[in-house]
């Protein structure tokens, strides 16, 4: 692969209300950045600004953009990535990942965490790695199983 040739992956971050999902998604920046992907994290105001206060320094946020303002450039085929990453905790996190389903060329992976993570994943009816754990304050059940995937999505490089 060159340089030309550098892979993308979106993350996109709803409302942060379970508190896995700040540290999650840091985790997976940096595991992207390592493997030389070059993650984009799209979220809501909050979430955005959660990320940035987590890394002041910018160590691993490198880009970040409004999750609507992503899924419109997406839509209007202005930018599309190699991965999506989606963190799910509610309905309306299925319905972002269902959406990036249709509209994007990217390898999708919903990432459902929370309370209910399992009864999430089971009304996901699109095309996607599904990443279900039950994490909610504790991030290592998630962890663990994007460990796993992440694995499995370099070696498909």
């Amino acid at each position: 692969m060159t340089e030309n040739d550098e892979q993308t992956a979106l993350i996109l971050l709803g409302c942060p209300q379970v508190p896995v999902q700040t540290s999650m998604a840091l985790y997976l920046v940096h595991g992207l950045r390592e493997q030389g992907i070059r993650p984009v994290v799209a979220g809501t105001p909050a979430a955005r600004k959660l990320m940035e206060t987590a890394d002041p320094s910018r160590h691993y946020l490198s880009e970040m953009a409004d999750l609507d303002d992503a899924i419109d450039a997406i839509a209007e085929k202005q930018r599309d990535f190699d991965l999506c990453f989606v963190f799910i905790h509610n309905d309306s996190g299925v319905a972002y990942a269902g959406t990036m389903a249709y509209i994007s060329k990217a390898r999708l992976y919903a990432l459902l965490f929370g309370e209910h993570a399992e009864e999430l994943a089971g009304e996901i009816e699109f095309p996607c790695e599904v990443v279900a754990a039950k994490a909610v304050h504790n991030p290592m059940p998630l962890k663990r199983r994007l460990d796993e995937v992440m694995q499995w999505a370099v070696s498909k490089r």
